[in-house]
């Protein structure tokens, strides 16, 4: 079976990899060898096996009948958009990595790709080698899942472990992550949790089976965790982790992405540096928990060909997925409750005012004193908050 792939970067290249290095084994379970015949992009790459596949033009993909799988790892919504479209309006079945995409225009995708008798998968858009699509919409199915909690982002993770583990600051341990290569040049979708709130936005549509709007999402990053909150969180037994979570509420889902501190007992309480994990809970599974490496060349493509191999088996047939276009919308965020953490150098009368039944914890730190509250909802504690003068931070507990 012919394939074509747009986009040879550390996903493309990894996918051709994997193709190559499991050709027998991927063979025996598509029951056809899947080679690729064409590659788009508009870099050079001498010397590299795929030079002679090299196609600048999409439309030499989409004219060619033989192509009946495409790979798409271009990254960002266009034109990954205009060319995975045309391809599904021609016949051919659509795999891709790219949340932003996913999260943009999964619906409208995945209903096109029904209308061709086609099918739009994106396995690697959310936790990279981890499973949890398919669980979601094969091995779940009978289940309502009521929580989703993850941590989806391998760049932040490894970030928040180094800092609780080294007592570094959160520009230090930046630059050490960029030296890497775990953080881009320009990181603000991973810091600022944009990468992690499209991918609770995919999940959450895919189990409320309607779009989620990703930026209906309260998000905040972790540009605002510091040295200090890692002592505090040390002093409290707990960890400081950036959590992508959605929880169903009513006949909708509530979601958020921010850091939170950890108690021992949480099931991602060790997850640590760049692995990802997503805890499910459905109402009859109970909790189930996905863990593995987030990210990287051979994992993500490791789940690419995953869904290339059910694209193979199901290639004249759609697979069904629900997840309409309509538009969910998220419950009033302000209504979430929560235990929070706050650092002030306010005095304990000040504190008493805002939060009634403060509890308080001291790192020594000189000048400040941290705070743990009541349990609350967010709008009231949005409210408490005016109360104190100085707030230096503030961070949810689970």
């Amino acid at each position: 079976m012919k394939a074509a792939v747009m986009g040879y970067g550390t996903i493309g290249s990894g996918v051709v990899t994997v193709l190559e290095t499991n050709r027998d084994v991927i063979a025996a379970r598509a029951g056809e060898v899947i080679e690729v015949s064409k590659v788009l992009d508009l870099r050079d790459f001498p010397g590299d096996p795929i030079e002679k596949k090299l196609v600048r033009d999409y439309m030499d993909i989409v004219n060619d009948p033989e192509i009946k799988i495409v790979v798409e790892t271009m990254g960002g919504v266009e034109p990954a958009y205009t060319f995975v479209k045309a391809m599904l309006e021609a016949g051919k079945h659509v795999t891709t990595s790219n949340k932003a995409l996913v999260a943009d225009k999964g619906a409208e995708l995945i209903r096109i790709a029904r209308e061709h008798n086609v099918n739009f998968m994106f396995e690697a858009s959310v936790g990279g080698g981890i499973p949890i699509i398919r669980p979601l919409l094969k091995c779940l199915t009978g289940d309502v899942i009521e929580g989703i909690y993850g941590i989806v982002n391998g760049t932040t993770n490894y970030m928040l472990t180094k800092m609780a583990n080294e007592g570094s600051d959160f520009d230090e341990v930046l630059k050490e992550a960029q030296a890497k290569g775990y953080a881009e040049k320009d990181p603000t979708a991973d810091i600022e949790g944009h990468d992690a709130q499209r991918k609770i936005a995919i999940l959450t549509s895919l189990v409320a089976g309607r779009q989620i709007d990703y930026q209906d999402i309260p998000t905040e990053g972790i540009t605002k965790i510091s040295a200090a909150d890692m002592k505090y969180a040390k002093v409290m037994k707990r960890v400081i982790k950036l959590v992508a979570a959605s929880k169903k509420t009513g006949d909708t889902y509530s979601a958020r992405v921010a850091p939170f501190m950890l108690h021992e007992g949480h099931p991602l309480y060790h997850v640590d540096d760049v692995f990802n994990a997503i805890m499910v809970h459905g109402n009859m599974l109970g909790d189930g928990m996905f863990y593995g490496s987030g990210a990287g060349s051979l994992p993500t493509a490791s789940a690419v060909v995953g869904d290339m191999v059910d694209m193979a088996r199901h290639v004249d047939k759609n697979v069904y997925i629900r997840w309409e276009e309509e538009k969910l919308i998220l419950a009033d965020s302000t209504t979430d409750s929560y235990k929070f953490f706050v650092r002030t150098s306010d005095d304990e009368n000040t504190i008493e005012s805002a939060f009634k039944d403060a509890g308080y914890v001291n790192a020594g730190i000189d000048g400040e004193i941290g705070v743990v509250t009541e349990e609350m909802t967010q709008g009231e504690f949005d409210e408490a908050i005016k109360k104190l003068s100085d707030v230096r931070s503030v961070i949810r507990l689970v």
